[in-house]
């Protein structure tokens, strides 16, 4: 290969400005043959294998293009945003839920996601929060490996596998003040402790790419960061794969005050372990003259390219670079993926609140007052990178309503409001549904730009409007029923105090209206628990479950409000109820080579089925490093019908479970006393040299 050939095999550009069959031949024009990447944002198999057979048939090589795309939460097939995700607590559910979304986008001419994000993320502020499975480092590995098993399946050469991308390694979440973009003050403890497991599980399940993140870590941004780049991803964990850039991320270099210029920046990322610039250029205009000064050497340039052409032969491009045109009615919405959608849409719910029983709704009840803007909305239900995602093909939660209580229930609808600004216009419409309905169902939320990339929102509340839409609604003297859609958790101030019950839907995406009304009405149990923390205000962020115990437990909270969040990690409510039995355990004292067996009865108490998560968690209450109050270590979810009991069981792995890193990521375990802790139980074991 010509060192031109090699340089631009490690260059990603877009395709051109749309999937506009006008722009086709212009873009294919504009294309490079030997381009390395393209981010591909049509759904057209047949321009896709356009442009490809431009790279096969006209560069002197033929070496096929890699085509990316943000499929975040589905190609087409929409799915919940990944923070909903989480709170279903079913990662084979996920997995089916990725898969689906690689093969519509194997389909589409897609080979490549940059998902899943696994950035533990404790600052709700932060928009990207939406994109990633909460506040825990266990949750996060365990869905990413659930993820990167569904899109790129047994092995990748597979017809419908793409290759997965962990992001953003490494610290973004915890940009200063959720302030997207900026300086990450993260110590080695808390890299090791916090950031690290879930990229260390995503590599170890054989995730075939990382994308470096914008964010500067202590001092050093992530872009150009040489100890996490290359001494941890390439040396240590041994990964074989690449290293992409984020959007720009290479020329950020230079306004965080970390390059001079653009040269300086393509060094500084290249040397570091960047083996792929996205969109930037920096590296087709740089590289050359760097080798040519001696700067970098032609071994670094083949060990890049060597990784990016590996990938490309694992997915079978260099034999199969065309995909099949198959009409998009053989390609979305297909029977068993919407029963993926439907079924991950459910379980991702959470049931806040239910005081007295207000939910399911009264079988006797013959009106509902169906409010607020969220009702007939069909955009922002989808939430942030919506993928290909259609709004024509969205179940909006009024289309829901309307399936589930046709013929039995009148439905008044009322918008109420918009999701912002100051127009009361409809409020007058709103009061009257309400007055002449039994019970009153209020759909509030986010819309979907409020979260995502560079949304970061100074207060979790909801706008003033609709705020003041509920205290119009709540003098009709008629319960109310919240539902909530967002992207991130919601302060909820008086709204939490006044609601007789409260669904958090979160982002449900194109079949989230059947699942929406089969929890009202009582058809579906809901199963969802949060996998992040609801503050009770902004100003109490962060809070989050497994912070360190403070020097003074009983002292330094906070003067004017609770300390205490509204709603914990793990929260959530059933229709049914549980009993849990006495933890038991396999033995009190235990060897640091010998395994322990927690084992627990669980027995569903009421009078219907459900499914119930049990959460384990360990504690460390004396360590040579300071351990967070309690960490969990595994869950297991578990259809109950009325009546059953089964056993729930942790195998505790002394090595995997008690030990913890210090801050050169060496673990440790260390003999003494632990907990373990599940649903208010906290039971004592010794761990002995």
């Amino acid at each position: 290969m010509t060192i031109e050939e090699k340089i631009l095999q490690m260059t990603q550009w877009t395709y051109g400005k749309n999937a506009n069959a006008n722009n086709i031949e212009a873009s294919k024009k504009a294309v490079r043959p030997e381009i390395g990447s393209l981010i591909y944002r049509s759904v057209n198999p047949v321009y896709r294998n356009e442009i490809m057979r431009k790279a096969m048939e006209q560069s002197r090589l033929g070496i096929p293009i890699l085509m990316g795309f943000d499929v975040i939460h589905g190609f087409r097939t929409i799915y919940p945003i990944p923070l909903a995700q989480a709170c279903s607590w079913n990662p084979n559910l996920v997995a089916k839920a990725a898969a689906v979304a690689a093969k519509e986008s194997k389909l589409s001419g897609v080979d490549w996601t940059f998902s899943p994000m696994i950035d533990v993320a404790r600052d709700p502020r932060w928009g990207r929060v939406a994109e990633g499975y909460g506040e825990d480092p266990y949750t996060n590995a365990v869905f990413g490996v659930a993820s990167v098993k569904g899109y790129q399946g047994k092995n990748l050469s597979d017809t419908f596998s793409i290759a997965a991308c962990l992001k953003h390694y490494i610290g973004y979440s915890l940009s200063e003040g959720g302030r997207d973009y900026h300086y990450a003050d993260v110590s080695a403890q808390t890299l090791w402790d916090t950031f690290m497991p879930p990229y260390e599980a995503g590599v170890k399940a054989g995730a075939a790419t990382l994308m470096s993140a914008f964010n500067d870590i202590s001092g050093v941004p992530a872009s150009a960061n040489h100890f996490t780049l290359t001494d941890i991803l390439k040396q240590r964990w041994k990964h074989d794969g690449f290293v992409v850039s984020d959007w720009g991320s290479i020329e950020n270099l230079i306004p965080q005050g970390f390059a001079k210029d653009r040269k300086d920046a393509a060094l500084k990322s290249f040397t570091a372990g960047v083996e792929m610039d996205m969109v930037d250029n920096i590296y087709a205009d740089n590289l050359p003259l760097l080798l040519k000064e001696h700067r970098i050497s032609m071994k670094q340039v083949d060990d890049a390219v060597r990784r990016i052409l590996r990938l490309k032969f694992k997915l079978g491009l260099f034999d199969k670079p065309y995909v099949e045109e198959l009409p998009e009615k053989d390609r979305y919405y297909q029977p068993e993926s919407m029963a993926i959608a439907r079924k991950l849409a459910e379980e991702s719910m959470v049931l806040l609140k239910n005081d007295g029983q207000t939910l399911p709704i009264a079988h006797n009840i013959k009106q509902i007052a169906l409010i607020g803007p969220m009702v007939k909305d069909s955009i922002n239900i989808m939430g942030s990178w919506e993928g290909q995602g259609m709004p024509s093909s969205v179940e909006t939660i009024f289309d829901g309503f309307k399936k589930e209580f046709q013929g039995k229930t009148t439905l008044n609808f009322a918008k109420g409001c918009d999701f912002d600004g100051d127009d009361e216009s409809g409020f007058n419409e709103a009061s009257i549904a309400a007055k002449k309905s039994d019970i009153i169902v209020l759909c509030l939320g986010e819309m979907e730009k409020w979260s995502g990339e560079n949304a970061t929102r100074s207060t979790l509340a909801l706008p003033v409007i609709q705020q003041h839409l509920f205290s119009i609604l709540k003098q009709s003297g008629k319960p109310i029923i919240l539902i909530i859609s967002n992207g991130r958790p919601i302060e909820l101030g008086s709204l939490n105090r006044l609601s007789g019950a409260i669904l958090e839907i979160w982002q449900p995406g194109i079949a989230g209206g059947s699942a929406v009304a089969g929890i009202i009405s009582g058809r579906l149990n809901p199963s969802g628990k949060l996998a992040i923390t609801f503050p009770l205000t902004t100003g109490q962020i962060p809070t989050y479950y497994n912070m360190r115990q403070s020097a003074r437990p009983k002292l330094g909270g906070y003067q004017d409000i609770s300390s205490e969040p509204n709603y914990w990690f793990g929260h959530g409510l059933s229709y049914t109820t549980f009993s849990y039995s006495k933890i038991t355990l396999s033995d009190s004292i235990i060897s640091k080579n010998k395994n322990l067996i927690a084992r627990v009865e669980i027995t569903n108490t009421g009078l219907r089925d459900g499914k119930e998560t049990a959460m384990w968690f360990i504690s460390d209450p004396v360590a040579s490093v300071t351990r967070p109050v309690k960490e969990l270590k595994f869950f297991e979810k578990k259809n109950l019908k009325a009546g059953e009991k089964q056993t729930f069981q942790f195998e505790i792995d002394p090595i995997r479970d008690l030990s913890f890193p210090d801050a050169n990521g060496v673990r440790h375990l260390e003999s003494g006393e632990f907990y373990i802790m599940l649903n208010e139980q906290k039971v004592k074991f010794e761990l002995v040299d």
